[in-house]
């Protein structure tokens, strides 16, 4: 039997029509999203973003003198052996965080993979920006926001797709505001979710597409 395929529209830069290209239903036309899997692959990037550098000071890191405050007995007042001391103000911290603390997590690749599907399947039709190549004959952050204007995606997050080698697209798009740039075999869920448009070259969408058929 043979695979289910579904037709994008494919334009230029300029937003021309330059007409379509096939793609396969398995990847961008998923019907039957399971939204747990969607939901482990967010939950999974932004724990390994995390740095973990938060750090606060024990009482023997704590900076003072050493010295007995008052004698022990005949004061009145309770015992204390000096003012590092976690139940005094400017002391330690008992169990706090050391900067040594681990928060990742890992999703498997056929899950992470059937997640990525899912999400893909939902900006067709709704910000999948398919366009025959993007490529800028020089660098200007201005050229290549009007291109944005002319592709219906001024004003909003757009994530741009490439091959990590289009240094003037590089660096023209990061002079604009809300354009993020990954390279087609580095995109993660949470980046399709969080971004209003997905623009991807013909090409790229094809590397993308055998990847996770």
């Amino acid at each position: 039997m043979a695979e289910k395929k579904i037709s994008l529209p494919v334009v230029d830069l300029n937003g021309e029509s330059k007409g379509t290209v096939e793609v396969s239903a398995k990847v961008f036309g998923v019907k039957d999203a399971n939204p747990q899997v969607i939901k482990d692959a967010v939950t999974v990037y932004l724990a390994n973003s995390r740095q973990a550098t938060a750090k606060t000071k024990k009482r023997h890191e704590v900076h003072g003198t050493n010295k007995k405050p008052w004698r022990q007995k005949g004061t009145g007042r309770a015992r204390s052996g000096d003012c590092k001391s976690p139940i005094w103000v400017g002391g330690g911290t008992v169990f706090g965080p050391d900067g040594n603390q681990n928060y990742k997590l890992s999703q498997n690749k056929k899950a992470h993979n059937l997640a990525l599907r899912a999400v893909l399947s939902e900006k067709v039709g709704s910000g999948l920006i398919v366009v025959d190549e993007i490529k800028l004959p020089k660098i200007s952050s201005k050229e290549f926001a009007g291109k944005l204007a002319s592709l219906g995606a001024s004003g909003k997050k757009n994530l741009i797709v490439t091959d990590g080698e289009n240094e003037n697209l590089i660096l023209s798009a990061r002079g604009i505001e809300g354009v993020g740039l990954v390279e087609y075999d580095n995109i993660a869920v949470y980046d399709v979710l969080y971004f209003d448009n997905l623009i991807v070259a013909k090409d790229d969408l094809k590397k993308i597409e055998e990847a996770l058929n």
